[in-house]
């Protein structure tokens, strides 16, 4: 796989980076490299290699979760303005904006 200058432009749009003309053939060389190198690195035979603890499959093992769950010094209540059904009721996030109450008492 190879990049293009239109690949660099595209990504550099979605990460809406302002990238000058003039570094385009820089940054296609740069990556490319990369690639290159990426390819290097997958021919590499690492099957005789013992996997790294909590990395692939060698992950560490979960423990049982056991004993009884730890008592609030305040009530739930206490850290949420709103709650529903034992759920925090809080603004959405997406818009940014102040969504009232009107939301929340949906």
């Amino acid at each position: 796989m190879t990049i293009g200058p239109d690949d660099v432009r595209h990504v550099a749009a979605l990460a809406r980076l302002a990238v000058p003309e003039s570094r385009i053939p820089e940054l296609v060389s740069q990556l490319n490299d990369i690639l290159s190198h990426m390819g290097v690195l997958g021919r590499v035979d690492t099957s005789s290699v013992t996997a790294v603890a909590g990395a692939g499959d060698a992950n560490m093992p979960l423990r049982a979760d056991l004993g009884p769950p730890i008592a609030l010094v305040h009530p739930i209540a206490s850290f949420a303005p709103q709650l529903r059904d034992g759920f925090f009721l809080v603004p959405r996030l997406a818009t940014h904006e102040d969504s009232g109450d009107d939301e929340l008492s949906e």
